[in-house]
């Protein structure tokens, strides 16, 4: 799974801020939870966090992670 993480993170620039439109922006938020779901230990805050980005907080997650991706050359919690 950190394959995936990782290929995602290697993306290049423009690729990241598509996948930050707002109906596309889920395949992030897919990857939070498979990211924080498979640390070792699992921090069960994060992974919550990473469950509600996609359910309730796909109407505002697109922006935090355009941002963020702009800032930080990654999604927010996919390190």
């Amino acid at each position: 799974m950190q394959d995936l993480i990782k290929k995602v993170n290697d993306l290049p620039l423009i690729a990241k801020v598509l996948l930050c439109i707002p109906v596309v922006e889920i395949f992030y938020g897919i990857c939070r939870i498979l990211n924080q779901a498979t640390k070792n230990p699992i921090n069960v805050l994060n992974l919550v966090l990473a469950i509600l980005t996609v359910i309730p907080g796909a109407f505002f997650m697109w922006i935090v992670d355009l941002i963020w991706v702009l800032l930080y050359n990654r999604a927010f919690l996919l390190n």
